[in-house]
Formats: C-alpha cells, sequence, structure tokens
C-alpha cells in the first residue's frame, strides 16, 4: 500500500471507530449489552468492506488505471448493496440489538465516506509525475533567426 493510500485509510479509519465507540457506548446504555454488540458489529463490517473496497480500489488502479473512477463507483454500489442485505439478513437477530446495529451501520458509513472524502480533499497527491518527463529542447526546421 502507498503511503497517501495508507494514509487517507487512516483518516477514514480513525473517525469512524471513534462513531463506533461511541455508538457502542450510546447503545449500551439504551438496550444493554446487545446494544453494544450490535453497535460493535455494525462498526466492525463498515471498516471491514469499506476498508476491503479500498485495496481492490487500489490494485485495479494499479493494474488497469482506465477502469478506475468506474470500479470505485461499482464498489460503492455493491458495498451499499451488501450492507443492506446484513440490515435485512439480522433483522431479527437474538444475539444483538438489530436496531443499533443498523443505526450504527449508517453512521459509521456516512463518517467513512466523509472522512475519505476530506482526506482526498487534503492529500496533496500528484496527478502528474514531475520528474518522469525528460526535458527536451524543441527542435526547429528551419535556420534559427
Amino acid at each position: 500500500m502507498q503511503s497517501n493510500d495508507a494514509r487517507l485509510f487512516l483518516h477514514a479509519l480513525v473517525p469512524t471507530l471513534a462513531v463506533g465507540v461511541i455508538a457502542a457506548a450510546v447503545s449500551g446504555v439504551v438496550a444493554g449489552g446487545q446494544g453494544a454488540v450490535g453497535a460493535g458489529v455494525g462498526t466492525l463490517l463498515v471498516v471491514a468492506l469499506m476498508g476491503s473496497s479500498l485495496v481492490v480500489l487500489q490494485q485495479t488502479a494499479k493494474k488497469l488505471p482506465q477502469l478506475f473512477q468506474m470500479m470505485g463507483l461499482l464498489l460503492y454500489t455493491v458495498q451499499i448493496g451488501l450492507m443492506a442485505v446484513f440490515v435485512l439478513v439480522f433483522k431479527d437477530a437474538t444475539f444483538f440489538e438489530p436496531k443499533a446495529f443498523a443505526f450504527t451501520l449508517l453512521g459509521a458509513v456516512l463518517v467513512w465516506i466523509a472522512a475519505q472524502t476530506r482526506g482526498h480533499m487534503k492529500a496533496k497527491i500528484l496527478y502528474v509525475d514531475p520528474d518522469s518527463a525528460e526535458t527536451k529542447t524543441p527542435k526547429t526546421a528551419g535556420p534559427a533567426t
């Protein structure tokens, strides 16, 4: 992982985990231990899905840079779809509080996307490598005057 990608990952991971801890504490107070477990599972799911998509997107950028933007849009669509599937599958779960899970999942996703967007805006990533261009002097066809 390149240093700027690792930095972007950390800029998204830290606020998301902070929101997860806050959500677990609030859910624990409101819904008891099952609420805290639901919030923890929701946070871990967001970190796993969003983090893995960042790795997939990085590999796509290396191997097929022309597909980078399309792959990013596809990954976000798949992530939101998978999270909706998880919410539907676990809506009647008894080992954690489904509402705490769903609200934490939503909050963590929004925080991850906002933090990742802010990280991209603040990052100073060159889109042109200035050292790769060879400095050539222009050749003229006629005599110089």
